[in-house]
């Protein structure tokens, strides 16, 4: 499989794009772990709740048991206090909601933040490496010998610009129709140089 082009500069352009890629993502990523960091310290109130809601109903527990061991009216004298308590309860369990929600949105946003360049940037990336891979390894399947160089020619005369065209001869399809050696490696190897390949070493077969 050939992932990387044979021609320099197309070489490069692909290991720059690498590069770039893998930037790209380390940077939001990071960036996403950031936003959550920060979307999470949103539920430091909800954690004061709880340590103060907790505090206050254990508290109003335990006066409640002191108030409830003196004899005749302790047990309407609990009272009060197990309301305050269950009150204080509610407090708490308020604090682990805001805990959560704070923690559920950090998720939410630093995934979004990270995963939707990312997913754009990545899937670009492999659709124009898996289409090069593809043209590549059709190519390489025909290209195995100097014999089938008037093929990628011919493509050449077909898809070519015409000033990629006239650099080569002042009539290139007339030369190529003449099958002159030197023509049809020049227009070979301009398509193949489009695809990223060299042609191969010696003269194409007559």
């Amino acid at each position: 499989m050939t992932l990387y082009a044979q021609t320099p500069w197309r070489r490069s352009r692909q290991i720059f794009g690498d590069l770039f890629v893998v930037a790209w993502v380390v940077l939001w990523v990071r960036l996403g772990l950031w936003v959550h960091e920060v979307v999470g310290r949103l539920g430091a109130p909800g954690r004061t709740l709880e340590d103060a809601g907790s505090s206050l109903s254990e508290s109003l527990a335990s006066a409640g048991d002191a108030v409830g061991r003196v004899p005749l009216v302790g047990d309407d004298a609990r009272g009060p206090f197990t309301a305050a308590g269950g009150a204080a309860d509610s407090i708490a369990r308020a604090g682990v909601e805001v805990q959560q929600g704070a923690s559920q949105l950090a998720l939410l946003l630093g995934l979004l933040i990270a995963a939707v360049p990312v997913v754009l940037v990545v899937g670009l990336w492999l659709l124009l490496r898996v289409r090069f891979v593809r043209r590549a390894r059709a190519a390489a399947h025909i290209l195995d010998s100097a014999a089938d160089l008037d093929l990628f020619a011919l493509r050449a005369l077909a898809t070519q610009p015409v000033r990629a065209l006239a650099r080569v001869s002042d009539d290139p399809a007339q030369a190529w129709r003449r099958g002159d050696p030197e023509t049809v490696r020049a227009l070979a190897a301009l398509e193949l140089g489009s695809l990223g390949l060299r042609a191969p070493v010696g003269p194409p077969s007559p």
